[in-house]
This record gives structure tokens, C-alpha cells and sequence, in this order.
């Protein structure tokens, strides 16, 4: 069989498609890292007894309260970007994402875990590729009267 009639079409995929999968994937990879804590001494001993390992805060409701506060906004990130005009998304996309790069590096100092630190420049990289895709927003050009005004290729074609 000839490649040349057997090769795939690439699709253009539209950026909100491309952020909201960004935002999924690096939920994901913030949830497993999590997920797969619990397999950790320390972090089951420190849930039993109602705290973070380490020096964290103990669990309480304030705390529970701020942590779903700070998985909620990635998660509400995927509609905001889908529903709301470009302007609004795309500023959203690059500060929420650049803010979250941040949480996330200073939440991965000192830790010794490769699991952990692997699942966190994966979130990185994701957050920093939502960053990017937000700043390279395909514009809309704006035909201006001078623009309507001169004929267009297709009505060259015609004459």
C-alpha cells in the first residue's frame, strides 16, 4: 500500500479544546500524586493523627474548606475556558496557571520523594503549556472599511 494515500489528516484543534484537555490532564496528575501518597507511612500516620507530615497545618475544617477551594478553581477552569468570551478565558488561563506553577513549586521543596516530585514538574510543565497556549490566542482579524471596500481574491477569480 502507497503512504501517500494512507497518511492521517491533523485536525486543528480549537485552543479552548486544547486548554480544558491541559487543565484535565494536569487534574489528574494532581490527584494521583495525592492518590498515591496514601501508600506513604508518614501521610497515613499524619491523617490519622489529623495532620500534614512534616510541619503542615493540622486537618481540620478550615483546612479541608482551603483545600477544596484549591482544587475547585483548576477543576472550574475547564467551563470557565469552554464558556466564557476569549478575553475573560484567556487572562484567567494565564494567571490562574502561572499562580498554580508558583503553589506548586514552593510546595515541593525539601520533599525527597521522586513520586512526588516527578508529579510535580508534570503539573508544571502542564500548567506552564496552559500559560503559553493562553498567551498564543489566535486573534480575529478585523475588516475595517478599506478593507471591505477592495475586492476580494475570489472576485479577482471571477473577472
Amino acid at each position: 500500500m502507497n503512504d501517500q494515500h494512507n497518511k492521517l489528516a491533523d485536525a486543528k484543534v480549537p485552543v479552548r479544546i486544547v486548554l480544558g484537555a491541559l487543565w484535565t490532564s494536569m487534574l489528574f496528575v494532581f490527584a494521583y500524586v495525592d492518590i498515591l501518597g496514601f501508600w506513604r507511612a508518614d501521610v497515613i500516620k499524619g491523617a490519622l493523627a489529623g495532620k500534614v507530615p512534616g510541619s503542615g497545618p493540622h486537618i481540620d475544617q478550615g483546612f479541608l474548606v482551603q483545600a477544596t477551594i484549591y482544587v475547585l478553581i483548576p477543576c472550574l477552569m475547564i467551563a470557565l475556558t469552554l464558556l466564557t468570551p476569549a478575553r475573560v478565558a484567556r487572562m484567567a488561563n494565564i494567571l490562574v496557571s502561572l499562580t498554580y506553577v508558583v503553589t506548586v513549586v514552593v510546595s515541593v521543596v525539601g520533599e525527597h520523594w521522586a513520586y512526588y516530585v516527578l508529579g510535580s514538574v508534570v503539573e508544571c510543565v502542564l500548567l506552564l503549556a496552559v500559560a503559553a497556549v493562553a498567551w498564543k490566542w489566535p486573534r480575529q482579524t478585523v475588516a475595517t472599511s478599506a478593507d471591505l471596500a477592495r475586492p476580494q481574491p475570489s472576485e479577482l477569480a471571477r473577472r
